[in-house]
C-alpha cells in the first residue's frame, strides 16, 4: 500500500465558497485556470485540467465534504485513488483537509506537489483577486 497524501490548508473564505469553487465547473475552471467539468451528483463523472485528471463522485455533503474516485490519464489502466476533501470553518475563513489515498507509487511526488501547485496556490490567488475586485 502506498502512503496517503494528507494536506491541511487554510483559506480566507467560507467552507461554502471553497466547496463551490471545487464543485462548480465554471468556478473550478476560473480558480485553477484550466478547463473543468464536474457533476454535482453522486455517481456523476468529473474531469479537470482539460481531462488530465478525472473520476466519479462517491459522496457529496454540500458545503462540507466531497469524496471522489480519482485518477490521472497518465496512470496505468486500473490505477485508481480516492480523494476526500473536508471543508471546515476556521478563524478568519476555513480549512480544507485533503486525504488522497491509493496514489500509485510512481506518482506520489507528483500528486503531493500537485495539490499545492495546481489547487491551493491558484485558489489563494483567485480568492485574493476577487477581494480586490
Amino acid at each position: 500500500m502506498t502512503p496517503t497524501v494528507l494536506q491541511r490548508v487554510k483559506f480566507s473564505a467560507s467552507p461554502k465558497i471553497l466547496f463551490n469553487m471545487y464543485m462548480d465547473s465554471k468556478k473550478h475552471s476560473s480558480a485553477t485556470g484550466a478547463p473543468a467539468k464536474l457533476s454535482r451528483k453522486v455517481g456523476g463523472a468529473w474531469h479537470a485540467y482539460g481531462g488530465a485528471i478525472g473520476g466519479k463522485n462517491l459522496l457529496i455533503i454540500p458545503g462540507q465534504k466531497i469524496v471522489q474516485a480519482w485518477r490521472a490519464t497518465h496512470w496505468k489502466k486500473g490505477e485508481l485513488s480516492i480523494v476526500i476533501l473536508t471543508f471546515e470553518k476556521a478563524r478568519g475563513g476555513a480549512v480544507v483537509d485533503l486525504v488522497h489515498a491509493g496514489v500509485p507509487q510512481h506518482d506520489q511526488k507528483g500528486v503531493r506537489t500537485g495539490w499545492p501547485k495546481f489547487y491551493w496556490k491558484p485558489w489563494k490567488k483567485y480568492l485574493a483577486s476577487r477581494k480586490r475586485a
